[in-house]
């Protein structure tokens, strides 16, 4: 129990360092995309947090795996370099034991994957995309930040106004530039205030200015037009806040996907069942990966087995994109990676006690016959 309790803590603390910077960098690259999409005004920067928290459950559930699976090689590496597994060997130690020992925190682990793939991820991922569907459905100008050129949805178009209302329906001192036709001719228009109004019988919204001018015409030429308005209306695109958005497979709970007939739900459903196999797998992969010579050095293995890791989950995502298309069934593809990388494990372990069956030459000197 003591050797059990001394391992399972050198394995979990390593998984967690392991874990924590994986998952730092993977929000970070995805905090980035959100943040540009924040700045460019596609985005509301107070929903960014939101977003991040409901997304974390889908990065643990992918991180957790391979930070279980660096930090077995880790911890026993250490372990094999310091002599430690050569006394515990001596000891009676074997490495089936060990497996089984690797075992129990990697089913913790599992178990947890489990929850997170099966209930908490698919709910996340649903929010998150909720509140990006609602972004999506705003006005371009529901971007807008006082005191700043922001790029609107047409093509070289960009707009500033002076100042914004709390409720961002009140603008002053509105200006805005784009192309006005096909002919290169360029449209400028300053107004002195602007609003949002909407239309609640159509279902529509209008920028309405007030007290400016609107200037027409091509650059680098004289020949332009000059026209002053009291008020002017201009139609704001905004997609329909009715309209139904198709929901992905991965918004879906566990249960509409059991209950479903459909092929890409069908595989999206074992993906989720074959998360938490892919970290029992992992940690029968990262028993005999660790084992490291001292002569060779404690990161020897770390990069084939790491690049073992890499080609296990591209194999196993490709057969889930394989699936969703109905080119090969789920358990062909999907559960059938699972078990060519359950047999690369299994080879792995029983290889050397093979070898060393093979290369064992028994003494050919036979006992001298007892004298007459």
């Amino acid at each position: 129990m003591i050797i059990f309790r001394y391992l399972a803590r050198e394995v979990m603390f390593t998984m967690l360092a392991v874990s924590s910077v994986l998952l730092l960098i993977t929000m970070s690259g995805r905090f980035v995309k959100y943040l540009a999409q924040a700045a460019a005004g596609q985005l509301d920067a107070d929903v960014l947090l939101s977003i991040m928290v409901f997304r974390l459950p889908g990065f643990l559930e992918l991180v957790l795996p391979l930070g279980l699976f660096i930090g077995i090689l880790l911890a026993y590496g250490r372990l094999y370099m310091e002599s430690e597994m050569t006394v515990l060997s001596a000891c009676g130690f074997s490495q089936a034991r060990l497996t089984r020992f690797t075992l129990i925190p990697a089913l913790v682990v599992a178990a947890f994957v489990a929850l997170l793939s099966l209930a908490i991820t698919p709910m996340g991922v649903d929010k998150a995309e909720l509140i990006l569907n609602e972004q999506k459905k705003r006005s371009e100008f529901d971007g807008l930040n006082p005191g700043r050129f922001m790029p609107l949805s047409r093509a070289g178009a960009v707009s500033y106004t002076e100042s914004l209302s709390e409720d961002r329906k009140e603008m002053q001192q509105v200006f805005m530039a784009g192309q006005a036709s096909s002919q290169g001719d360029v449209g400028v228009v300053k107004a002195k205030q602007g609003r949002q109004v909407d239309n609640q019988e159509y279902g529509q919204r209008y920028l309405v200015l007030n007290d400016g001018y609107r200037y027409e015409g091509k650059p680098g030429h004289q020949s332009y037009s000059v026209t002053k308005f009291a008020e002017q209306g201009q139609y704001l695109h905004v997609d329909d806040p009715g309209a139904v958005i198709p929901r992905k497979t991965d918004r879906k709970s566990t249960t509409e996907l059991w209950q479903s007939e459909a092929i890409s739900d069908n595989a999206t459903l074992h993906w989720r069942f074959s998360l938490p196999v892919l970290v029992l797998i992992v940690s029968l992969l990262a028993v005999p990966l660790s084992k490291t010579n001292p002569r060779q050095g404690r990161y020897f293995k770390m990069i084939p087995a790491i690049l073992l890791y890499i080609i296990y989950l591209v194999s196993l995502n490709a057969a889930r994109g394989a699936a969703e298309d109905g080119k090969v069934s789920v358990w062909l593809g999907i559960w059938g990676i699972h078990g060519i990388f359950l047999a690369i494990s299994i080879l792995l372990m029983l290889w050397p006690d093979w070898i060393r069956k093979i290369s064992y030459k028994p003494d050919a000197q036979e006992a001298p016959n007892a004298a007459a």
